[in-house]
């Protein structure tokens, strides 16, 4: 089989891996100057920074062959898929697509091929051949295999930007039921070696900065990397019963037990010859959409799962309005918000103020009372703001004595048709 088709089957058996991105990375050090790559810029797969840049990834699986049997895996090895696997040595493709613009890095991926340590190892020795033989400096992304050894783990994050594990799904008994190959224990295992070692060879530097301070900067020593852009993982929603709520209780405790980057959440997609252990139906595209909006609010706003998630709906997020605005209708009590005297705090609990805006809020107030006219010059969106907050020339109280209206009036009108509805019943 020739190198395109290779490719061609490849890049389409990645495709329903999410947790690509590429935050967080600087350039590789100077020993690499002159090297071949960048992490900057714009650019197959395209990630964004927190800052707004957009970087373009070369999307791959080293193989889809694979030895597990997952019952939501298009890879799965009972699944009657076109089969390919590149050598190690064809992944230097990179290089290619590289010259030619088209990339700014590598995402790879790979099936289970005879076990994990095998499996590992060929994907390490990507990176290494990269970084080493062809002194590639640009972002790469691995995907590392919970159930390989801890030396493997290691030398991953000596050549990689950022690593990945997947959870693949929020519950124990849902991994436990589609995933009787994987265990939650290998699972987290593996992220917890990966934290600490991230967080050794970050302590590692502030000491070796510390030590170095003085000295001219071609003599300073620098401490190993190690995966400097962090961790992250991916499940899987809609795949087995778990709720909007369990989902995000596992989130949550990712981000705090192991300091993920990022967890992302992938919709589950219907494959040829499904088990009937799954749905029939994927779930709407725009649950998944609500479950960032929450996690962002768990990451940046100050919420909780508790708060985010409404007992009331079995713990489904609203797929009409936005997590943050579903929230504010339900406290009523908790509005309006004085802009021109509540916390920070109670701020980035308005609807429609996001954090930069917030601060640009707690700036301009210094200089004199806020008016409609001023948060307007925001490029807030007043529609959804004004009904929760209190300014000096506008009080919105009668609005938020009847939640109900004001929940009719803000929702958007349902969309017939769209890409965000499940299909119909047969």
């Amino acid at each position: 089989m020739d190198t395109l088709r290779k490719l061609a089957i490849l890049a389409d058996a990645a495709k329903y891996d999410a947790s690509c991105a590429s935050s967080g990375s600087g350039k590789r050090d100077s020993r690499t100057s002159g090297g071949i790559g960048s992490t900057e810029g714009m650019g197959i797969c395209h990630s964004y920074t927190p800052d707004g840049r957009c970087v373009s990834l070369l999307k791959i699986l080293l193989t889809n062959f694979c030895v597990y049997d997952c019952a939501y895996c298009i890879n799965r090895v009972s699944s009657n898929v076109p089969r390919a696997r590149f050598s190690v040595d064809e992944v230097a493709l990179t290089l290619d697509f590289y010259k030619r613009n088209y990339i700014e890095g590598l995402f790879l991926s790979s099936g289970i091929i005879r076990n994990a340590d095998y499996t590992m190892e060929r994907l390490v020795e990507v990176a290494r051949q990269l970084r080493e033989e062809h002194r590639f400096a640009g972002y790469i992304h691995l995907k590392t295999i919970p159930e390989a050894s801890p030396e493997l783990l290691a030398a991953a994050g000596r050549h990689a930007d950022r690593l990945s594990i997947n959870v693949e799904l929020p519950t124990e008994a849902g991994l436990t039921k589609l995933a009787p190959e994987k265990t939650v224990g290998s699972i987290r295992g593996a992220m917890g070696e990966l934290r600490w070692r991230i967080e050794e060879a970050k302590e590692a530097g502030k000491a070796s900065r510390a030590v170095t301070a003085g000295a001219p900067r071609r003599t300073r020593a620098k401490a190993p990397r190690f995966a400097p852009a962090g961790q992250s993982t991916q499940m899987i929603v809609g795949a087995d019963g778990a709720s909007d709520r369990q989902i995000l209780c596992s989130a949550d405790n990712l981000y705090g037990s192991y300091r993920m980057r990022r967890v992302y959440y992938s919709a589950f997609s219907p494959i040829p010859d499904a088990s009937l252990q799954l749905p029939v139906q994927p779930p709407p595209l725009q649950r998944e959409h609500r479950l960032y909006q929450a996690d962002w609010l768990l990451r940046f706003y100050g919420y909780g799962v508790e708060e985010i998630t409404d007992t009331a709906q079995g713990g489904m997020l609203d797929l009409d309005i936005d997590p943050k605005m579903a929230w504010a209708i339900r406290h009523p009590e908790r509005f309006p918000v004085d802009l021109n005297r509540a916390p920070k705090e109670l701020l980035l609990r308005v609807p429609g103020l996001g954090v930069r805006n917030v601060k640009r809020v707690l700036m301009a107030r210094r200089h004199g009372r806020l008016r409609v006219a001023d948060i307007a010059r925001l490029k807030a969106p007043m529609g959804k703001l004004l009904p929760f907050v209190l300014l000096a020339d506008h009080q919105p109280r009668k609005a938020l004595e009847d939640p109900v209206a004001l929940r009719a009036r803000l929702a958007p009108p349902p969309r017939q048709g769209s890409l965000f509805d499940a299909p119909p019943a047969a």
